[in-house]
């Protein structure tokens, strides 16, 4: 039987293959949603009271919970998606910043820097995971990728976060320097990790909507995220196929899939 992280990532895959300049952002909601249903999930999204799509999309300076809608997407847009499957009562959650080809290449060129960087921080958050005792020490290494890159506002009002039975449990995963250690790390806990970068300030403010969350200077955002579970052997991404293998042995972990 399919596991929710992996129709996380089948639908996250499939609008990887669709996303183009010319395309709605409600078209691909519509195609992630077709993934996970024909997948035998529900698109976890849709049972957060007040939301009715399985996608989050995010476009230039919009940080997060971007709505599906009628938007075109632009050449050189920076476009931020999030998605997530219920399978059997259990949830998966996960995120990935794309730049569009064409536009400006000065200002491709910076989203791509800003894209590249929050992954990077991503996947050193990650990997601090494999050899940490106290959650904390997660953030810590995320701040340290992101400022290693360059001078970029690391978003303190949204974090990462547990993930199982809901979508969204205890205990928050910090994206940046905290004082405490936070809870230990310890077989059974599984997290969604998911930095929010920005290439100005850290000051957002909610739109009409409700919903979508915008940079209050007007800069360029970008989010990624994984959901990743400790267990006896080891640690495991639960939303990449490789368990993030491929993205880890850089950082020296190897991650061991989930007995």
């Amino acid at each position: 039987m399919v596991r929710p992280g992996q129709l996380t990532e089948s639908a996250l895959l499939a609008v990887r293959e669709a996303i183009r300049p010319g395309v709605t952002t409600l078209e691909l909601d519509a195609i992630a949603e077709r993934v996970i249903r024909d997948g035998g999930g529900i698109p976890n999204f849709q049972l957060v009271p007040g939301y009715r799509h399985t996608l989050c999309v995010s476009v230039n300076d919009e940080i997060v919970h971007g709505i599906p809608g009628e938007r075109v997407l632009q050449p050189g847009d920076i476009v931020s998606v999030d998605a997530g499957a219920e399978v059997d009562g259990w949830n998966g959650d996960s995120a990935f910043t794309v730049v569009l080809p064409g536009g400006d290449a000065t200002l491709t060129a910076e989203r791509q820097k800003l894209c590249d960087t929050t992954e990077r921080s991503l996947w050193h958050g990650i990997a601090a995971l494999a050899l940490a005792s106290n959650l904390n020490e997660v953030g810590a290494a995320v701040e340290d990728a992101i400022e290693e890159t360059g001078e970029w506002g690391i978003v303190e009002d949204f974090t990462g976060h547990g993930i199982g039975r809901s979508m969204h449990e205890d205990p928050p995963v910090f994206n940046y320097r905290v004082r405490g250690a936070g809870p230990a790390v310890k077989p059974g806990l599984v997290v969604a990790i998911e930095p929010m970068v920005t290439a100005g300030t850290i000051d957002s403010s909610t739109d009409d909507d409700d919903w979508t969350v915008r940079t209050l200077d007007g800069s360029d955002a970008a989010h990624w995220e994984h959901s990743v579970a400790v267990h006896r052997d080891g640690i495991w991404v639960l939303t990449a196929s490789d368990g993030g293998a491929g993205a880890l042995a850089p950082l020296g972990v190897t991650p061991v899939p989930v007995p």
